[in-house]
């Protein structure tokens, strides 16, 4: 099997218990967001309202995401780069574009 087939291989990152929590805990905060504007929308909430409670559920995803990457970068990435493993490099711009969209 070739080594450079990335589809073939499943990647994991083992974290910290404390990344763990502070992770799902913003995300169990964005859930219980999530639910409410379902609400809203059940109960025929006011659009204005409805956005403005979206508009902070981005803001909590890009503060996840924020976290993540930089959590990606500390670890794996740097891990990655000392190891010889430059191609991580291009695999970090990939994401970032994707997140930049």
């Amino acid at each position: 099997m070739d080594e450079k087939c990335c589809a073939c291989v499943q990647r994991t990152k083992e974290r910290s218990p404390e990344e763990y929590r502070k992770l799902i805990n913003r995300l169990s905060r964005i859930e219980g967001q999530i639910r409410g504007i379902k609400g809203m929308v059940e109960k025929s909430a006011y659009c204005p309202e409805i956005l403005i409670q979206c508009s902070a559920v981005t803001a909590a995803m890009n503060a996840f995401n924020r976290e993540l990457l930089a959590n990606h970068i500390r670890s794996c990435v740097l891990d990655d780069i000392r190891a010889g493993r430059e191609e991580t490099i291009d695999e970090l711009l990939a994401t970032l574009q994707k997140l930049m969209k």
